[in-house]
């Protein structure tokens, strides 16, 4: 007998109906076939679902069974295909006659040895296709349920153990679906690892983070250790507005197709903060593998990607960041096909100013020759720099203003103000650009700077008088701008003046 189960597979965060075709055959030798381009993990479903069906004190066929993975040209990973496999021998086998729609019905889901069903990555991405049909329903493992929970339109049935599905279409044990969950009710305040009153001094790049995070734009930090570089960037993430319900899901299907999601998380309810060890690998930072897997670059996706002392890691991982940098998406390319993920994050790196770390301090020796200083600059190359908006320096601290008595700390600027200020330039952003799909002004491309930009005429030629000094690339002239109009929107100000560009100005000074 032949029965048809629906799946899917995830090409990257791109979902593709997947038809479970499984025969079992009334004659022929007993044996368990799985075709359709699966991968090692998919064939050894076999084992998977036979034990399974056994430990749940079901019947497992001794005939000739066939499974088809259709489209058949379509590459197959993963152990997600237990369940529908399972549940298309059971039918075949006549032990579930008519027992479920199987035309508007999806199942989803890994097995274990003893029938129940473990966490599998993916489940966002199925309810969010699914939606897009009437009337479907899903059958996904009880722990990673959740995900969908946030779809709104699709039914939702978290299974726990094959056995339990059996007797939930056999009707003898109904599984209750999952009441759907808002998103806003999901999303949650962050709380940031350091306030920006706990960090002594530095109000210039308290300022820079301020302007980062109002605009998206990429900075660079540097100067000698034990100056709040990480401190500073730790600080981000509580000055970040709060994710709105479709940026949240957005997030979520990258974390849902990594398989990151803790058992029972419905969603990404917060701004990613990623910081990545210098070592980490091309694949590991922009993504890849034989399965193209999505990297930092994407997991900080509408949040904050931090490189810690920037030139220690390898060249080719920091010349992968340029596309992404740019366009905000990574395409992944394989001989049987490309991916493409979101990778629209801002970026801030923290460097010292030489190899020691000394160069330029007030009362440390500097040790490292010219050389050394300039190989070590060199490591990051002029084209990522190009790419970095705010540069600013993070001086050493003068003993009197670490001090636990001291009165200007009531003054300084808290994280709950600067989220204020954040929050409302969002806002007007968000007004700007309701009919062009941005979310800040560092996305702007230079149609976009032409149209949303005006400057005053003492503000343009504040910008030409120094493109000429500096010798500004053309890319740097429309950063500078997408820059001051971000401070002009910190003071909700309609045209750029020439005090917001001469502020964007300071923060083009180069290590």
């Amino acid at each position: 007998m032949l029965v048809k189960v629906r799946s899917i597979a995830n090409v990257g965060l791109e979902t593709v109906p997947v038809d479970v075709e499984v025969d079992v055959a009334a004659a022929g030798f007993p044996g368990f076939t799985v075709v359709g381009l699966a991968s090692k993990a998919v064939e050894e479903a076999r084992e998977r679902v036979k034990t399974a069906i056994i430990n749940s004190k079901l019947e497992f066929p001794p005939r000739k069974i066939t499974v088809n993975l259709a489209p058949a040209d379509l590459p197959k990973d993963g152990a997600a295909y237990d369940l529908p496999i399972a549940l298309g021998v059971l039918l075949a086998s006549d032990q579930l006659p008519n027992a479920v729609d199987l035309e508007h019905s999806f199942f989803y889901g890994e097995l274990s040895l003893d029938g129940t069903l473990r966490p599998t990555r993916g489940i966002l991405l199925l309810g969010l296709f699914a939606q897009k049909l009437k009337e479907a329903t899903i059958y996904v493992p009880e722990p990673s349920a959740n995900e969908a929970s946030v779809v709104t339109g699709t039914k939702v049935i978290p299974v726990k153990t094959l056995s339990q599905l059996v007797g939930h279409l056999v009707g003898t044990e109904k599984i209750a679906p999952l009441a759907p969950k808002p998103i806003e009710e999901e999303i949650d305040a962050v709380v940031a690892d350091f306030d920006l009153n706990e960090i002594a001094g530095q109000e210039q790049a308290k300022r820079a983070l301020i302007i980062a995070a109002a605009g998206g734009h990429n900075l660079l930090m540097w100067g000698p250790p034990g100056t709040g570089k990480t401190m500073l960037a730790r600080a981000l993430p509580g000055i970040l507005p709060p994710l709105t319900s479709a940026e949240a899901l957005e997030v979520t299907r990258v974390y849902s197709v990594s398989g990151l999601l803790s058992p029972g998380q419905a969603l990404v309810s917060r701004r990613p903060f990623r910081s990545p060890h210098h070592g980490v690998s091309a694949a590991g930072m922009i993504g890849g593998g034989s399965n193209p897997a999505p990297g930092e670059v994407s997991l900080a996706h509408l949040g904050v990607l931090f490189l810690d002392e920037m030139p220690e890691f390898p060249r080719g991982v920091l010349e992968g960041l340029r596309q992404p940098m740019e366009d905000g998406t990574v395409e992944i390319v394989r001989a049987a096909g490309h991916v493409r993920y979101p990778a629209s994050f801002t970026l801030i790196a923290a460097i010292n100013p030489c190899p020691c770390g000394y160069l330029g301090h007030p009362k440390r020796e500097c040790k490292c020759s010219d050389r050394q200083i300039a190989k070590y600059r060199h490591r990051i190359s002029g084209p990522i720099l190009d790419r970095v908006d705010l540069f600013v320096p993070v001086a050493a601290i003068e003993a009197e203003k670490l001090s636990l008595t001291n009165e200007k700390t009531a003054n300084r600027v808290s994280s709950v103000q600067a989220k204020a200020q954040v929050v409302a330039a969002r806002k007007i952003q968000e007004k700007r650009f309701a009919d062009r799909g941005l979310y800040t002004n560092s996305q702007m491309h230079n149609k976009d700077v032409k149209k949303y930009c005006f400057l005053t005429p003492e503000a343009e030629n504040l910008l030409k008088l120094a493109a000429d000094k500096f010798d500004f690339s053309a890319r740097s002239y429309f950063r500078l701008i997408k820059v001051a109009r971000t401070i002009a929107d910190l003071e909700a100000a309609q045209k750029i003046l020439p005090a917001h560009m001469a502020e964007a100005l300071q923060y083009r000074q180069m290590i």
